[in-house]
């Protein structure tokens, strides 16, 4: 048993070899054709950094008496490398990044197989490093400040206000669309079943009250399960910066340099900010994880504002029968379904920054869809419930 779980190590191990080796070719091929400097500079770091990760596993399979295969490129590898070459560093780093996802899996499997916890250590600082440039990749193409003092506060500040309204407006507004969506079906089968009798108001009701109490709870557990997440991720950081100083003061230096600070004065900065355990956290953890405590979002917070906004955007299609019934009732819901249908997906261009008149129109188009079919369900099946 023993001998098959290092047989599966070895095979791992020599996977892993094999990736290090096709991630440093493509990094050396991307740093060739770099005009900038900087960029070119951060990429033959990658490249190195590959280069060591290589090495340790060669090194790690030899003492292991396992065979070192040779390094051979399918023409998959090849295409692929010609590929994001040609398609440009912005747009190459972002698909590097998708198959770093891949990496992470690999590597956190391979840690499931590690006969020793030395080969676990090793294998988590190098799963470290292959997160360091998946954050690395997104900022790369970043353009640079004015200054090594404004950079800093960029990094440190950037684009808060992102951060401390757009959560619970996007809840509310699609909370609103979830709500109106959901009733006006249940209003428009029910009203289609029953020529809009009072059952109609019944069923509305019971289906505003079911929907925001599901957006609610489930907006509640998104929130609080994401938020521990985030505070978890925070937690790890912290410890590798107690425990390895040296190594992430090297990436903060290196994330100022993807964002265009000469060399020199990155490594001045990160020195600074090291200095300051606190504040080198918070950097780290925004640049490396995308995380920061103002990006923290509170769970009751989430809760309220999707129950609110799915019971308000519930309660528009059951208004009308509130003072009248039958087909008049029928026309004036739908009536004003339609209009809150077009104004609630022009809002929604508050969060997608799409064309209002766009979004408006194609979320009226599916509120009238939905609406016709639940209608004509109604029809069909109301004399057979009768």
């Amino acid at each position: 048993m023993k001998a098959i779980g290092q047989s599966k190590f070895v095979k791992g191990l020599q996977q892993a070899w094999h990736k290090e080796q096709l991630s440093e070719r493509i990094y050396r091929a991307l740093a060739q054709c770099e005009a900038n400097e900087v960029r070119r500079n951060v990429l033959l770091n990658l490249a190195e950094t590959e280069h060591r990760h290589g090495e340790r596993w060669a090194a790690r399979l030899r003492e292991l008496g396992a065979e070192l295969p040779a390094y051979r490129e399918s023409l998959r590898d090849q295409v692929w490398r010609w590929a994001l070459v040609q398609s440009g560093t912005d747009n190459a780093l972002k698909r590097i990044e998708s198959s770093e996802n891949d990496d992470t899996e690999m590597y956190e499997s391979l840690t499931q197989l590690a006969p020793s916890d030395t080969d676990r250590t090793a294998i988590q600082a190098v799963l470290h490093d292959e997160q360091v440039h998946g954050g690395a990749m997104q900022r790369i193409s970043a353009p640079a400040s004015t200054g090594p003092q404004a950079m800093l506060d960029t990094i440190l500040h950037r684009e808060s206000w992102h951060r401390r309204g757009g959560g619970w407006i996007g809840q509310a507004i699609y909370g609103a669309n979830d709500g109106l969506g959901s009733v006006f079906g249940i209003v428009s089968g029910v009203a289609g079943a029953t020529a809009g009798g009072p059952a109609v108001l019944i069923a509305g009701l019971a289906g505003m009250l079911a929907s925001a109490l599901s957006m609610g709870s489930g907006a509640y557990l998104a929130t609080k399960a994401d938020r521990e997440v985030q505070e978890a991720e925070i937690r790890r950081e912290r410890q590798e910066v107690q425990q390895n100083p040296e190594e992430e003061q090297e990436e903060l230096a290196l994330f100022y340099q993807l964002k265009g600070v000469p060399e020199d004065e990155a490594k001045t900065l990160a020195a600074r900010l090291m200095a300051q355990p606190e504040s080198a956290l918070k950097t780290l953890a925004s640049e490396e994880l995308g995380l920061s405590e103002q990006s923290y979002s509170n769970p009751w917070t989430a809760a309220l504002s999707a129950s609110l906004s799915t019971a308000a955007g519930a309660f528009i299609p059951i208004v009308p029968f509130f003072f009248t019934s039958g087909y008049p009732a029928i026309i004036f819901s739908f009536v004003i379904s339609t209009v809150a249908h077009f104004l609630i997906g022009a809002a929604k261009t508050v969060v997608t920054g799409l064309s209002p008149w766009r979004s408006g129109a194609e979320m009226t188009i599916v509120g009238l869809g939905e609406a016709l079919i639940t209608y004509a369900l109604g029809l069909l099946f109301g004399p057979i419930v009768g």
